[in-house]
């Protein structure tokens, strides 16, 4: 992690990325991908078109990176705070439709919140635009192709993230007294999902919607996270990038904002979004990797090299600044 305060130009991102000149092989098309992306936020400011949102709790809290499987409850703790997910049940079949995990439920929850922040609606039509939305980050909601088809993978993924119970409890003491807080909610609590008779792995979004629960649409909209479309084209293969990633965000547009330093522990950042790891040495070594893929495509970032944690300095910017939002003129 650097300390620089200053950007590094592009060509030394350009240079430092491509390891086939010290190498002598090829670049690999994730690699080339990160180089252009990498360009382009150092070239171009980020129009309203490049922004994306998500809500502060999911930063905080994040969801499963990969399957649970067969359990009750699934629980993430971040201090004080603990999100917990319950599956929904298929009332078909009996059987549980499972918990959102993964790249999929994640990038759907971008979708969800900055949708929901552009139409100021609670009912959220799920044809054309999530189906640019996905394939602006390079996948698309119509072909299936087998189990890791992307259409395949959204439709489920989508069920579960949908169908799913989400609590938000906060432990909170005042010296003489211990209290409880919480909120229970489901994401949509109604909807329409539609799919064709004939190609049942495809995913045809045209006629689908969801109405957004109204705790779940308060808490997305009261203090979402503006994030750059282009940074998560580059990142949309990892769950634990994405999640760094908005985490980063966050920590920036605070610390700005405060003029302070944010810091957070290994155990403390491992609390809230590396629960998957049980090893925090491993957990750290991940962490580690992923800003490398990171730091390409977040200019406005500034880290210290402090031992024991990571530190987010207030020289940093957030990924979308106010100013940009504006509508392109």
């Amino acid at each position: 992690m650097s300390e620089s305060k200053n950007p590094k130009s592009v060509g030394a991102i350009a240079r430092r990325l491509q390891v086939v000149q010290s190498r002598k092989r090829a670049l690999t098309e994730a690699q080339q991908k990160l180089i252009d992306t990498s360009v382009s936020l150092f070239d171009e400011s980020p129009s309203a078109r490049d922004a994306a949102f998500i809500a502060r709790e999911l930063v905080l809290a994040s969801l499963p990176h990969s399957n649970p499987g067969d359990r009750a409850l699934w629980t993430r703790r971040n201090g004080h705070v603990t999100l917990a997910i319950q599956p929904g049940v298929n009332i078909q079949t009996g059987k549980s439709y499972g918990y959102p995990y993964g790249i999929i439920p994640r990038l759907l929850l971008f979708w969800i919140t900055t949708e929901a922040l552009r139409t100021q609606s609670h009912r959220l039509e799920l044809g054309s635009s999530l189906s640019g939305f996905m394939t602006d980050l390079g996948l698309s909601p119509y072909t299936g192709r087998g189990k890791r088809g992307d259409a395949k993978r959204l439709r489920d993924q989508m069920e579960r993230l949908f169908r799913s119970r989400f609590s938000l409890e906060r432990l909170e003491e005042d010296g003489t007294r211990i209290g409880k807080s919480w909120i229970d909610m489901q994401i949509a609590p109604q909807g329409e999902l539609w799919w064709s008779v004939r190609a049942p792995d495809q995913t045809a979004l045209w006629g689908s919607w969801i109405e957004l629960g109204e705790l779940f649409y308060t808490a997305i909209t009261s203090a979402p996270v503006p994030v750059d479309m282009r940074a998560l084209r580059a990142l949309k293969r990892s769950p634990l990038a994405l999640d760094l990633y908005a985490w980063l965000t966050f920590q920036a547009y605070r610390s700005h904002q405060s003029g302070r330093p944010r810091f957070e522990t290994w155990q403390q950042i491992h609390s809230h979004m590396g629960g998957d790891y049980t090893d925090i040495a491993d957990f750290r070594k991940k962490v580690k990797a992923t800003l490398r893929k990171i730091l390409p495509v977040y200019p406005g970032l500034r880290l210290s090299g402090r031992q024991g944690g990571m530190e987010v300095f207030p020289e940093s910017l957030p990924a979308i600044q106010p100013r940009e939002l504006a509508p392109d003129g």
